[in-house]
């Protein structure tokens, strides 16, 4: 009986943290998509763990989650490699390089928390197929980082 009273608490707390997540929604622009996913990864660890990671993640597209595979593949793909440098950054700038109706992207200028400057370009696509995300700007892609300056 006790061990069915901590699980529906966990459940619950858990339940309610997932709800403090920003959803995909039409009303959210490109720009804000990314400014989004990258103030969750600045703090990636102050929710929950790895929440910065859960964050991005409901922002990327369903194309990019057949690619990715399920949220635990994400989550080791932003621990690892060139994606690392992301999580617990200092900064960042969104620059605007391209918008049409369906695709956007931008070039990011990050400051990783070794105080090395990278560069990123974001991909974005709305999604036009009928469903929950329909018409939600989600990112497709993600390059990887490209060396801008480095710390001395």
């Amino acid at each position: 009986m006790k061990f069915i009273a901590i699980l529906f608490i966990s459940l619950l707390i858990n339940s309610s943290i997932f709800a403090d997540l920003i959803k995909p929604s039409p009303n959210i622009k490109p720009k804000e998509v990314i400014a989004i996913q990258l103030e969750a990864l600045m703090k990636n660890d102050i929710l929950y763990i790895d929440s910065g990671i859960t964050q991005t993640w409901e922002f990327a597209h369903p194309q990019n989650r057949q690619y990715t595979g399920p949220l635990s593949n994400f989550i080791s793909m932003m621990k690892s490699g060139s994606y690392k440098s992301m999580l617990n950054h200092l900064g960042h700038n969104i620059i605007f390089v391209f918008k049409d109706d369906t695709t956007a992207n931008y070039f990011v200028e990050l400051i990783d928390k070794n105080d090395n400057k990278l560069g990123f370009t974001w991909t974005l696509k709305k999604v036009l197929i009928k469903g929950k995300f329909k018409d939600c700007w989600m990112t497709t892609s993600v390059s990887k980082p490209l060396p801008l300056a480095k710390s001395v």
